[in-house]
Order: C-alpha cells, then sequence, then structure tokens
C-alpha cells in the first residue's frame, strides 16, 4: 500500500487508458464513487494504474457524482512480475470470485480456468464470457486496493491438456496432500500450479499432469477448499521468491 505523508493511505485507481506525464486522465464512474467514498477532494494525490505494469502520480483535477478526472504528474513502470501461472478449476462462481479477487492480490500474472472431469457436475459453475468481465472487475478492485501494477492475464476454459501445453515452460506444481511440502520444492522461478477440483483429480488426470514432469506438492496433511489451497500456494511462492 503506497503511503501519504502523515500516514493516510494513497488512494490507486485503475485506468483503461494510455498514462502520460501531463496528460489528464478520466475517472470512471465506479472509481469516482470510490473517490468519494474515500472523501477526496479537489487537489488530493492519487495513484493509478493500467494494470500492464504503467503506474503514475497525479492530482485530482475534477471530481463530480458521475466522474473525475486526474492530472497526470510523473510515470514510472514497475517490472513484470516472475510468471506464476494458476490452474483454477471451473466451480462455484462466488469461490472462484474470491479467489480470482486474491489472485490479482498476490501478483498472480495467468488465471487459466480448467474444465477438469468433476467440474462438470458443478452448478452454478464460473464459466463463460460474462463470468469472465465478473473475474476481471474483481481482480481491479483488489489491483486497486492492494497497490498493484500489473492484472492478471485472464484466459478463457481450457481442457487440462490445453492448459498443460500453455504452461509448458513454466515449473509445473500440482496440489496433492501426498506430495512433498511445498516450501521444500523452492527455489522457484517460472511457476504454474494446478489446484484441483472439489472431489480431488481423477486417475487419468493425475497420470497426465505425471506425464508432463508436474510434481506434487503439500500445503500440509488437511484438505483444503480449492480456493484456500491457490491462495496459500501463490503466496509461498511468491513469499520464496520475494527471499
Amino acid at each position: 500500500m503506497v503511503e501519504r505523508r502523515g500516514g493516510s493511505s494513497l488512494a490507486t485507481f485503475f485506468v483503461e487508458g494510455t498514462l502520460g506525464s501531463g496528460v489528464p486522465v478520466s475517472l470512471s464512474e465506479a472509481a469516482a464513487k470510490h473517490a468519494r467514498v474515500r472523501r477526496l477532494e479537489v487537489g488530493d494525490e492519487v495513484r493509478l494504474t493500467d494494470g500492464r505494469g504503467t503506474v503514475a502520480m497525479g492530482a485530482l483535477i475534477r471530481l463530480d457524482h458521475r466522474a473525475g478526472e486526474v492530472e497526470v504528474a510523473s510515470c514510472a513502470r514497475v517490472p513484470r512480475p516472475s510468471p506464476l501461472a494458476l490452474l483454477v478449476p471451473v466451480a462455484d462462481r462466488d469461490r472462484m470470485l474470491w479467489l480470482a479477487e486474491k489472485a490479482a492480490e498476490l501478483a498472480v500474472t495467468d488465471w487459466r480456468p480448467v474444465l477438469y472431469v468433476r467440474s462438470r457436475s458443478v452448478s452454478p459453475r464460473g464459466e463463460g464470457e460474462a463470468f469472465a468481465r465478473k473475474v476481471r472487475a474483481r481482480m481491479i478492485g483488489a489491483l486497486e486496493q492492494s497497490g498493484g501494477a500489473w492484472l492478471p492475464a485472464i484466459h478463457n476454459e481450457a481442457s487440462l491438456g490445453e492448459a498443460l501445453a500453455a504452461c509448458a515452460d513454466a515449473r509445473g506444481l500440482v496440489l496433492d496432500a501426498d506430495g512433498a511440502a511445498l516450501p521444500s520444492l523452492a527455489p522457484f522461478g517460472a511457476t504454474a500450479i494446478a489446484v484441483g477440483p472439489e472431489g480431488g483429480l481423477e486417475p487419468a488426470e493425475r497420470d497426465e499432469l505425471a506425464a508432463c514432469g508436474w510434481r506434487a506438492a503439500s500445503l500440509g496433511g488437511t484438505t483444503l477448499r480449492f480456493e484456500t489451497a491457490g491462495v496459500a500456494a501463490a503466496a509461498m511462492v511468491r513469499a520464496a521468491q520475494g527471499r
């Protein structure tokens, strides 16, 4: 979280357009509402991000009930985090949205929903273009709250085989209580983490992961919900990379 002088946090807003020094930037209606909730006023300093690695500092020059405008004073580039893909099950919508929010906070770089065999019996499940828009909106909110600079890339639902092929250049880890303790598998470079569906993976899916060289990684002796497991694993990898 970016801090102001005096200790109060500096508000961050996501913008769809290009950020450039001296260029006024319009805030969306949702961002303007957020600014009012924060009790910001014209002249207050804010931070902007485009979710593609550019961050800017500027001051509010207009704020009303429907929109706002920021005069950009300076821009900087933030390096992209080390690749960290999360292969998530297509599952309960609300729980997927919660995981998406936390994935953005943890600087996950790729969100890959996987249609596991047991995903197909879930109803209502999170899939399709409308749901992807909800995922993106939840991630944007998390990016603003966390002060991040990179929005995760959101990929379409895919089969396990398609997801594995897309992550061929990453070190693959599949969460499994019988695997090696995840921290013991450090150091982590480009990493992909597969989180199984409710009820676990089918034997054929385990074989497919093993055939592609993915290692089983454990988060402990208890059975975790998929969203808990995804957050815990991503946090461990990011913490190890930070060291």
